[in-house]
């Protein structure tokens, strides 16, 4: 049985907020997407000059390294990971040494 009752005005305000807080969750993970894409989109490339860095293995420690500039990369915690096979392969003919050297 239909009215032609006007809500009352709490259920205006109900469904406002409703929406208002729907609006909020649909932007904030629009945000979160876009943030991710933009991190994607920086990731593998060279912060020097912009070119596509490529992946070296090194005493099993991956190490990002460009083509285009000769910059050399490491993410948290790899030249830690590099210190600890240096010591293990004592101070002459350590990996650093190597990785640094360029011909």
């Amino acid at each position: 049985m239909p009215t032609d009752e006007k809500p009352s005005r709490n259920e205006d305000e109900y469904f406002a907020r409703q929406n208002q807080e729907q609006i909020r969750e649909m932007r904030a993970k629009l945000d979160a997407e876009r943030k991710k894409a933009e991190r994607s989109a920086a990731t593998n490339k060279c912060p020097r000059c912009g070119g596509d860095l490529k992946e070296q293995h090194i005493e099993d420690v991956k190490i990002d390294e460009c083509p285009e500039c000769g910059g050399v990369w490491l993410d948290r915690g790899e030249l830690d990971q590099l210190k600890l096979v240096n010591r293990a392969r004592g101070v002459s003919g350590g990996v650093l040494g190597s990785l640094f050297k360029r011909g």
